[in-house]
């Protein structure tokens, strides 16, 4: 399974940004998809996650609110949707595969397959 994740830059405080992670060498509407995210000097952390069928979505409790996830089974690409950006936002963002966990989760290690990274930078 590949990952190629996009969408990354620099903006200020207060926009949005739309991420997206294309997959591909599985059937895609059989993965949990979730994205993560790693600031200079911290561990990487859970953002939000999404099910197989993208009915059902969770989030962490720092962007429930402003960032929306979701996919596209047709076209095989997960979204992450960011509104009202913080400079604490700021990070490489990840999407992640669970090859054994269709309905997703918020444990890293639990993920089977990674995208390379986007960068997100909010400036104040």
């Amino acid at each position: 399974v590949q990952l190629q994740a996009s969408g990354g830059g620099l903006v200020q405080a207060g926009a949005s940004l739309r991420l997206s992670c294309a997959v591909s060498g599985r059937t895609f509407s059989s993965l949990g998809m979730g994205w993560f995210r790693q600031a200079p000097g911290k561990e990487r952390e859970f953002v939000a996650a999404i099910n197989w069928s993208g009915d059902s979505s969770f989030y962490d409790d720092s962007v429930k609110g402003r960032f929306t996830i979701s996919r596209d089974n047709a076209n095989h690409t997960v979204y992450l949707q960011m509104n009202s950006l913080k400079p604490e936002d700021t990070a490489v963002y990840y999407c992640a595969a669970d090859g054994s966990n269709p309905w997703g989760g918020s444990y890293y290690r639990s993920y089977d397959y990674w995208g390379q990274g986007t960068l997100v930078t909010v400036s104040s």
